[in-house]
């Protein structure tokens, strides 16, 4: 399996823990212990979560844990008004929630890769308006954290 092919699982995985987390009520430790024990490449309830880069994932939702005010500010700026992003269903929340934090604290991965891949978590979960919604955002947020890697002109 490629860096590429587990970074994906480890994006996957992120969104559901932050979800389970908002439902369940559980801290990031005890989210972050179950999934590398019970879920990252495994198969329940014929539902597979694909191998993951194990650090990646422990980045992603402890940063996302660890930056959430700021994460949440820039996800409500980007949103239409009055569609706060509290609003917003948990799995999409969970998802731009992950992207942001991707965006502002991992310049190791390029915006357009982190907008496409977010975009393809959304799609794991989604076939209608939600995953033009994440691209929406995760387009806006790009261009607000890395103005630079966009033509001026676009």
């Amino acid at each position: 399996m490629s860096r590429a092919e587990k970074r994906r699982g480890a994006r996957l995985s992120a969104v559901q823990a932050l979800y389970e987390m908002e439902i369940g009520g559980r801290g990031v430790i005890e989210a972050m212990s179950e999934f590398e024990a019970f879920w990252i490449g495994k198969e329940i309830d014929e539902v597979e979560l694909p191998e993951a880069e194990i650090a990646f994932f422990r980045d992603l939702l402890g940063g996302v844990v660890r930056e959430q005010r700021m994460v949440d500010r820039a996800v409500d700026e980007v949103l239409a008004s009055g569609w706060p992003l509290k609003r917003v269903e948990a799995v999409v929340r969970a998802v731009l929630r992950a992207g942001c934090y991707e965006l502002a604290f991992r310049k190791d991965v390029p915006a357009r890769a982190v907008i496409s891949e977010y975009v393809a978590v959304a799609r794991a979960f989604y076939e209608g308006e939600e995953i033009g919604m994440v691209n929406a955002v995760m387009d806006r947020l790009a261009r607000d954290f890395r103005a630079d890697e966009f033509d001026p002109a676009a």
